[in-house]
């Protein structure tokens, strides 16, 4: 995918958590175009973290997605964290992107390979992006769509693509 974008040598994209909100979460909300199309849309929570990077528009050592989000319950609001052979853990708190109104929430994710809640703690985090104050009781009625987007950093805390092996302690880095 990455090869479709045509980018000036040099080129970085290292957007602040406001930027990311504002300049690329509000216009996939508002079905608004985005000048440079530098973040794929992909359901993520169908794939493996390690698989992602090669789904992805543009990034070396970190990953930018446009994903669905869906709930775990028809009737509930509690999102469904299960990918590929694992899950994403939500780890410390919620942090309000705006001042001194939040435009968006910004939320850690760790990947645990296997089945919750015993599974192995893995290198591969997450930064979830969703707009705040957005009214999801105004929903369809026993529709699983949580948010229309989320916008989610992936990366790996040593910097590689590493493969974990739920069945044994071996790590695979690419």
């Amino acid at each position: 995918m990455a090869s479709e974008l045509q980018l000036p040598p040099g080129f970085r994209f290292h957007p602040t958590d406001q930027e990311l909100v504002l300049h690329y979460l509000c216009r996939k909300c508002a079905s608004q175009p985005i000048a440079v199309p530098i973040i794929a849309e992909i359901d993520l929570y169908k794939y493996d973290p390690w698989d992602l990077p090669g789904l992805a528009s543009y990034g070396e050592k970190e990953w930018y997605f446009f994903s669905p989000r869906d709930r775990k319950y028809p009737n509930g609001s509690r999102p469904n964290r299960a990918a590929g052979t694992g899950y994403w853990k939500a780890t410390g708190a919620d942090k309000p992107i705006g001042h001194p109104k939040p435009v968006g929430i910004k939320k850690a994710l760790v990947f645990y390979a296997g089945k919750a809640p015993k599974g192995d703690k893995s290198n591969w985090i997450m930064h979830e992006y969703r707009l705040a104050d957005v009214d999801r009781s105004v929903r369809k009625k026993n529709s699983l769509r949580l948010d229309d987007w989320v916008l989610c950093r992936i990366y790996n805390k040593k910097g590689t693509i590493e493969k974990f092996q739920p069945s044994s302690d071996v790590v695979v880095s690419r």
